[in-house]
């Protein structure tokens, strides 16, 4: 899929180019088409010319109507209108394009619980942190984090493997009510026999992971990518010598950490200790 920003396109300019073009190599007119899909022939114009948007039941229509290779093709679009990306290049790239078709995910996070696994309140209580974000902002990064959290919905979801520091357990974030309901979510994904999260004790003597925050993702098809992220910055790679390095650091870090059931039984007991009436 081609990248927006290097196209000049909008997000829903885009949409009705390839809804367009679609619609001509099948040799259909917008009122066919517009049969086909179940809407009215003024609408499909509208949205081909980008002055309408389309809605997500109209995009999965297209989706289901030209069934084409790339899963969810024109419903991916549809959100890149109503889910507007902010943020830097990079991580657009990693959330858009690698994040969606990953077989397996390794992640690591020193300082918070991994974004796709966060609450909606314990994301915007991160994201308040930064207080001059305007609330329109706030609430534009929210929403398209749930959105990453939809991998987990699809047919074939990854496998995630999610280490996390024993301090993340510790560390208030917007307060009593969010973390017992951010660690019972929590205690719930590790339920998932495609989620394996681990604990890694806060006296460890490995600090290769201390530095930076990272996830792994191994694709059927695309070299094995890493996302890293430090001090606000951060980059997307898939040099072979970047991905051995953070390959490396993974494992040694999961070599430290508790087992799956015991980091399980320290989830829950952190949600008791942050439950509201404690």
């Amino acid at each position: 899929m081609e990248n927006d920003r290097e196209t000049g396109l909008s997000a829903a300019a885009r949409f009705g180019r390839e809804l367009a073009r679609h619609r001509r190599e099948r040799g259909l007119t917008q009122r066919s088409l517009a049969a086909h899909i179940g809407c009215s022939p003024s609408l499909v114009g509208h949205i081909e010319t980008g002055s309408r948007n389309p809605q997500l039941d109209l995009a999965e229509a297209c989706d289901r109507f030209f069934a084409l290779p790339e899963p969810e093709y024109f419903t991916r679009l549809c959100r890149r209108i109503h889910y507007s990306p902010t943020g830097p290049g990079w991580f657009l790239r990693w959330r858009e394009e690698i994040e969606p078709s990953a077989v397996t995910l390794r992640t690591w996070d020193p300082l918070l619980v991994p974004g796709l696994l966060q609450t909606k309140a314990y994301a915007r209580a991160v994201f308040l942190g930064h207080f001059s974000t305007p609330e329109s902002e706030i609430q534009e990064q929210v929403a398209a984090r749930m959105e990453r959290q939809r991998i987990f919905s699809r047919e074939n979801p990854p496998e995630l493997y999610a280490l996390m520091d024993e301090w993340v357990l510790k560390r208030p974030i917007g307060g009593k009510s969010v973390m017992y309901e951010q660690f019972r979510h929590l205690a719930n994904a590790a339920r998932n026999r495609r989620i394996m999260i681990q604990i890694v004790p806060y006296d460890t003597a490995c600090t290769d992971g201390l530095t930076s925050s990272f996830v792994i993702a191994e694709l059927a098809e695309a070299p094995t990518t890493v996302s890293i992220e430090s001090a606000g910055r951060g980059e997307v790679s898939a040099d072979n010598e970047v991905v051995s390095l953070i390959l490396d650091r993974y494992d040694k870090l999961r070599t430290e950490a508790y087992r799956v059931g015991e980091s399980l039984a320290m989830i829950e007991e952190a949600a008791e200790q942050w439950h509201p009436r404690t």
